[in-house]
């Protein structure tokens, strides 16, 4: 099963008030790197969303055929100090499974016993 997740978080002001290029060092030394190691099982996409809502500043779509790596993946980031220092808190986290609905048709026409 592919499952997609939204992960949606904002910046605190702490990140606002450092200058473009401190963010850019900070995103490049910390966060980049986490998202490279998991970059063969854990899609993403990056997407800016506080020009259309104040609940967050930003989201990511991320998709993946293992939870436990994007599992890993969260606990690598909050191991950063993009996180760990507040620069950036997370928000809501939405799990979906992509088509799931066919998986369980299919498991079905099979005779199998969805669990």
């Amino acid at each position: 099963m592919t499952y997609g997740i939204v992960l949606t978080y904002t910046v605190t002001p702490r990140w606002l008030a450092l200058s473009r290029a401190e963010r850019n060092a900070m995103r490049a030394a910390h966060l980049e790197p986490v998202f490279a190691t998991y970059a063969d099982r854990v899609t993403a996409r990056f997407f800016d969303a506080e020009a259309f809502t104040g609940r967050v500043s930003d989201f990511a779509l991320l998709e993946t055929d293992d939870l436990g790596t994007y599992y890993f993946l969260v606990e690598a980031l909050r191991d950063t100090p993009v996180i760990s220092e507040g620069y950036l808190t997370f928000a809501d986290i939405f799990l979906g499974v992509e088509d799931g609905f066919q998986t369980y048709e299919l498991a079905l026409s099979h005779g199998d016993e969805p669990r």
